[in-house]
């Protein structure tokens, strides 16, 4: 199976790594099967991220002076994949999926939310591809 770079139209340029080294870890680990270059895999993986959003406020607390401090904030994206075969037909396809991953600001970082968040998107792949076999 071949992994093209995600097509990234965010404003996070380390996106397209991260997602692409996501993916592949879970097609060679939870798949089984083998990274093969474009022209010699049997199928193809390949997607758009379209939306990133790292610090959406879903929880707060309030204090008696009238602060709020927010206690949970949500990575979101929204990511469209595509599980092709070698003659370009479509196994597998989920437009527009929105994945979060949450994290709580001063213990966690976005990092670990869109980490996530990636495991959802990785998640969806394997059962998707799963669910062609």
């Amino acid at each position: 199976m071949a992994i093209l770079p995600f097509d990234n139209l965010t404003a996070e340029p380390t996106l397209t790594q991260e997602v692409s080294d996501s993916v592949r870890a879970a097609v060679q680990g939870r798949l089984g099967l083998r990274q093969a270059g474009e022209a010699s895999a049997d199928a193809i993986v390949r997607g758009t991220i379209s939306r990133y959003d790292p610090d959406v406020p879903v929880a707060f607390s309030g204090a008696s002076n009238s602060q709020v401090t927010v206690t949970r904030r949500l990575v979101q994206m929204t990511v469209t994949v595509e599980i092709v075969d070698k003659s370009g037909k479509s196994l597998w396809q989920r437009g527009g999926m929105t994945l979060e991953g949450d994290y709580e600001p001063g213990r966690e970082t976005e990092a670990q939310g869109r980490g996530r968040a990636l495991s959802k998107l990785v998640t969806n792949i394997v059962d998707g591809a799963q669910s062609q076999w």
